[in-house]
């Protein structure tokens, strides 16, 4: 029993402290700018290194997971990044700055991975709930990182004590872990490995793929551009800003119940978020100032689809091993997708003039996601699809 709740206690403490090396930034961005004299490019590689990084790194962790162990991983990644994120607020360049960036994400890039294998390894039967503990946790981090870094740093030295005193979380996400080292143990070569070629022959690998890509795309594109789009249609700055929050925060509660659903109905709760998503932005296109809360809370209802997409993962797959590597593929090709959403919804925006077309974008990718997840919601295995030859005995581990 106290091994469970050392668990669930690293679920909840890396779950708050995945986000918050990402949001924390952004809440600071222009003190960073004018601290490190960084141009609006340097800026915008800043705000986009995050999504490069989960899909790069993000890559690497099954491999790096079966040489040296799921828990090990995790352990290791988060303790880089408890250094990346305390080393980056010491440097006077942003050169420097950006460098120490990336190892400052590389806990919420490895554990963007491996945390649905571990849930599956460690509660089999109860994915959905702890599915639920973990990202309900991310949800709050990310609106903490958000809204809390300018007030740390008041009591500081401004934006580097706001950004470094989350080093803390992170370290403090590193102790539950630590006893669950022990099960880590040397992969047996001799067993057959679904790694990211297999997947490649994989219907529902490829699925989950673009229901996680355009989910998660769809909801970069609303905490970089709805601010923007909410100024232009009459609403102050900080008005703005507060309706953006609101959104992050809508996906608290949601994070909690959408993957405690029974996978038997995770096809029609894909068809009420979607619907969600369908209202907000038509509201958005007929009535952007008059209906602009509501519009923003639909939308981060829409966004529990994140959750939902982690908990299919799991879902998907036999084994620990397998969920490694379909997490691994479903991210690093996810979050390539989700990158180039705002970017293109920024060129349409610019080519255009106007919102019409980035809003139509939004509606594609609705369309999209819908599609592949439905999908994706069927009840199948992935290893089933592409005929590994895995043994009961070996799937089962």
């Amino acid at each position: 029993m106290t091994f469970r709740r050392l668990l669930v206690a690293g679920l909840v403490l890396t779950g708050l402290s995945m986000r918050t090396a990402v949001t924390s930034v952004g809440a600071v961005l222009d003190d960073v700018q004018h601290g490190l004299h960084t141009s609006a490019a340097v800026a915008g590689l800043l705000t986009t290194l995050p999504v490069l990084c989960f899909a790069a790194l993000g890559s690497i962790t099954p491999a790096l997971g079966r040489r040296y162990g799921l828990h090990r991983l995790l352990v290791a990644s988060i303790v880089v990044m408890t250094a990346g994120m305390l080393a980056r607020v010491f440097v006077g360049s942003a050169a420097a700055f950006l460098l120490l960036s990336i190892p400052a994400l590389a806990g919420g890039a490895a554990a963007n991975v491996l945390l649905p294998p571990l849930v599956k390894l460690h509660f089999p039967h109860r994915i959905g709930t702890m599915t639920a503990i973990y990202t309900t946790a991310l949800a709050v981090g990310t609106t903490a990182a958000a809204g809390l870094t300018v007030p740390l740093g008041s009591v500081g030295d401004g934006w580097r004590t706001g950004l470094g005193s989350w080093a803390l979380l992170s370290a403090l996400a590193v102790l539950p872990w630590l006893p669950t080292l022990r099960h880590d143990r040397p992969a047996d070569r001799d067993r057959d490995r679904i790694g990211a070629r297999h997947l490649l022959r994989s219907p529902t690998a490829w699925m989950l793929t673009i229901f996680f890509g355009f989910q998660s795309a769809q909801a970069y594109i609303a905490f970089g551009w709805f601010a923007t789009f909410l100024r232009d249609h009459g609403q102050a700055a900080d008005t703005a800003g507060a309706m953006v929050a609101v959104l992050a925060a809508v996906t608290i509660p949601t994070s909690m119940v959408v993957p405690r659903i029974p996978a038997r109905h995770h096809r029609g709760t894909i068809l009420a978020l979607a619907g969600c998503y369908v209202v907000a932005y038509a509201g958005m296109a007929v009535a952007p100032a008059g209906g602009a809360w509501l519009w923003m809370v639909l939308t981060g209802i829409g966004s529990s689809s994140f959750p939902l997409a982690l908990t299919m993962i799991g879902l998907r797959s036999r084994s620990a091993d397998v969920t490694t590597s379909l997490s691994a593929f479903t991210q690093s090709i996810g979050y390539v997708l989700a990158g180039s959403g705002p970017l293109l919804f920024g060129v349409l925006h610019s080519a255009s003039g106007s919102w019409g077309l980035p809003l139509a974008l939004l509606f594609a990718m609705t369309a999209i996601m819908t599609v592949a997840g439905m999908l994706a919601g069927r009840p199948r295995y992935v290893e089933d699809e592409i005929g590994a030859g895995l043994t009961a005995a070996a799937a089962a581990r």
